[in-house]
């Protein structure tokens, strides 16, 4: 049987606290700018979206890539 013991002090909190925080705040952005893209893909006409080459199946991965890979 094989036994971990961890020991954290108040500095492991402050030092990582920071860190959790703003990795979630930077995931929250990226999560927005996903919806919001896609939401305004969304609204455009069958029309519009010819116009710039897309079709209404590839409006997720578009929305992706700009979110989270762009």
């Amino acid at each position: 049987m094989s036994t971990v013991n961890v020991n954290h002090d108040a500095r492991d909190l402050a030092t990582g606290l920071p860190g959790i925080i703003g990795g979630m705040r930077r995931r929250y952005a990226q999560y927005r700018t996903y919806r919001t893209t896609l939401d305004e893909l969304q609204s455009l006409t069958d029309r519009e979206l010819s116009d710039l080459g897309l079709h209404r199946s590839a409006l997720r991965g578009v929305a992706y890539k700009a979110a989270y890979e762009g």
